[in-house]
């Protein structure tokens, strides 16, 4: 059974897109620690991040840290918390987090609750940044 990641990328499940090439896409966590919240995956489902083929897990990490750059650009935070639990969907993903203190990376901290028109503005600044750095 594909996982929730999988059905993203399939376009089954409906997602607050950031960027998406050949290999790779980020988009919005639904249950974000904090506004802008980032998830990177590889479109390949594989569990755990330390079983993808080398060219794909260097290829992620430069992706994500694209993504990363436009998300502290967009986001006022001091910097972006990198995150790779890997237990909650068994499909590899990196957290992305705006975050200004080490708290805010803390999975245990309550999840924001925010509107549609909250992520698509979200969404919407990430990917203005990301144009400029074309």
């Amino acid at each position: 059974m594909p996982s929730i990641f999988s059905r993203i990328v399939q376009g089954e499940i409906p997602c607050y897109e950031i960027a998406s090439t050949e290999n790779f896409m980020a988009f919005l966590d639904i249950h974000p620690l904090q506004k802008g919240h980032t998830l990177v995956i590889p479109k390949k489902e594989v569990d755990y991040i330390f079983d993808l083929e080398e060219e794909l897990f260097i290829g992620l990490h430069v992706f994500s840290r694209y993504i990363a750059l436009a998300l502290q650009r967009a986001i006022p935070c001091q910097r972006i918390g990198i995150a790779v639990l890997g237990l909650e969907v068994p499909h590899t993903h990196i957290h992305l987090v705006p975050i200004n203190r080490i708290e805010d990376l803390n999975f245990s901290n309550p999840r924001l609750s925010l509107s549609q028109e909250e992520f698509v503005d979200i969404a919407s600044k990430i990917k203005a940044e990301l144009k400029k750095q074309l």
